[in-house]
């Protein structure tokens, strides 16, 4: 779009906070009180960040793909054969959120491949935060999964009715020889070798939980290794209904409407999924996690005040007995290491020093922001054409994942996977597998530089052009470039050199 426009928009919204500043500096001690999360913390920052223009240059530069880096997907082509007979059925339990438990998934895939056993679908537990119930076949394709792993390992959707009776209401009354309860924490294959396959001869059948983080990433034959990214980034295919959910969004986001086809509660029509036949703009995808629980285990301040500290530390106390490694720092120090997760309005500031403007279509993917629409108002005010699944699809259309966390982040995730450009605005399950899987197809894909905006923020008398220019220098080999996994590290974030091969 051109600069005047631009400029025009920018001017529009300036005068919109001009007036915020001048409102609340005449508002009565209520009204103040109302407003312990305010809108914008880093006020000099956020005025001149309203203010910004990009060059057509810099917007160019910004969205140009990344370059081919010299590696490739491996090709699988060297792991073993199934066996003629099954040592038995493995099973497993997993609990955690929806990219926790995809890890799992993985991981049970290539224990099934170790002892040569057949794999039954693996279970879900229910998420005790979200009370998610979503089983496997809610939310991924079952039938495909089977038949991209058809040449790796025997899979089975159910038990055969000789093993109905091993359920996890069987496991959960009294101690049993078939469950394992005692993998440790990246367990090596001879592990499984040695306590697991001993169970399966004598009984057929064998229940692992816990699993989670069960299985090592070191020391590992290649032909699993590879056998895991596979198993992530082939086999593992969300059910039709999220991917058509998910098209939907992606069209709407890359081929916004005209105000004839919104109607009255901002909801599109149905015209909207009829795709141009060239073009389509850019999007990207901020994950933006910043929950209640993250903002009080990280014993940060958040501009909050009195009020909203003194909430957090009662929260700490009863959810973690206040035993928080980060509560014997001072915030300054947290800051400064670069261990307090981003606020809508810190990634808002990050992403317009980077370069994304006021025209840029940005998607939210974020279950819930602790502070609600306060915080996000002034991530809002930086990016007005910001999108969420409520802004882009009707009640009618989000009827399946309604109140189902996996689901819901399911979406996220695959349009995030569809995105020009994904930031993750703080660590997590979530940013470890996208970071993984987008590096996996060489994506552009930001990583925030935490402690370099920790000691930016904290720096008060900061120039937005001195900001701006600390930003993009501390970022320039954070978006997307290839990095080798190191001992100990995930091959789910980290597929170079296990799932990647040099071109």
């Amino acid at each position: 779009m051109s600069g005047n426009h631009r400029g025009g928009g920018a001017a529009g919204l300036f005068v919109l906070l001009t007036v915020y500043f001048t409102t609340l500096t005449h508002a009565s001690p209520t009204i103040l009180s109302d407003l312990n999360a305010p809108k914008f913390r880093h006020s000099r920052l956020a005025k001149s960040a309203i203010q910004r223009q990009t060059s057509n240059e810099e917007q160019s530069q910004l969205w140009t793909p990344l370059e081919h880096q010299g590696w490739k997907p491996c090709s699988v082509s060297d792991a073993a054969s199934i066996p003629e007979k099954s040592e038995g059925y493995v099973q497993v339990f997993l609990d955690g959120g929806l990219n926790q438990q995809r890890m799992g998934i993985c991981d049970a895939v290539v224990v099934a491949k170790i002892l040569n056993a057949t794999l039954v679908i693996p279970q879900l537990e229910v998420n005790p935060v979200w009370q998610d119930s979503s089983s496997f076949e809610d939310i991924f394709d079952v039938d495909h999964f089977i038949n991209a792993l058809k040449d790796d390992v025997a899979i089975v959707k159910e038990l055969p009715d000789e093993f109905s009776w091993s359920t996890r209401e069987y496991y959960g009354v009294a101690i049993r020889p078939t469950r394992i309860k005692t993998a440790p924490v990246h367990a090596s294959a001879n592990w499984y070798l040695e306590n697991v396959s001993p169970v399966l001869q004598s009984y057929g059948i064998a229940a692992i939980a816990p699993f989670s983080h069960r299985l090592t990433f070191d020391n590992m034959p290649k032909y699993l290794q590879h056998l895991r990214c596979k198993v992530n980034f082939q086999a593992l295919a969300f059910v039709p209904h999220i991917r058509l959910l998910g098209d939907a969004l992606i069209t709407r986001l890359r081929f916004p409407p005209s105000e004839d086809n919104i109607v009255s509660n901002n909801y599109l029509r149905e015209v909207t999924d009829l795709k141009p036949k060239q073009g389509g703009g850019k999007f990207a995808v901020l994950h933006l996690r910043f929950d209640k629980d993250m903002a009080a285990h990280s014993a940060c301040d958040f501009g909050g005040g009195k009020a909203e500290n003194l909430a957090l530390a009662k929260y700490r106390q009863v959810i973690w007995g206040g035993r928080v490694i980060n509560s014997q720092f001072t915030d300054e120090e947290l800051r400064s290491q670069g261990r307090c997760p981003l606020t809508p309005e810190e990634v808002g500031l990050l992403l317009a020093a980077l370069g994304f403007d006021n025209n840029t279509r940005l998607y939210l993917a974020s279950h819930k922001v602790y502070g609600g629409e306060r915080r996000v108002s002034a991530l809002r005010s930086l990016f007005p054409l910001m999108e969420d699944k409520k802004s882009l699809a009707s009640s009618e259309e989000r009827a399946l994942i309604k109140g189902k966390a996996s689901l819901l982040a399911a979406v996220d995730y695959y349009v995030g996977m569809h995105s020009d450009i994904f930031v993750s605005a703080s660590p997590g399950n979530m940013h470890n597998a996208m970071v993984g899987h987008r590096t996996y197809n060489n994506m552009k894909t930001i990583r925030p530089n935490m402690a370099l905006l920790g000691q930016l923020f904290l720096n008060k008398t900061l120039t937005w052009p001195e900001f701006q220019e600390s930003v993009i220098e501390g970022h320039e080999n954070r978006q997307g470039q290839i990095r080798l996994r190191k001992p100990k590290q995930s091959l789910y974030t980290y597929p170079a050199p296990d799932c990647m091969c040099q071109a």
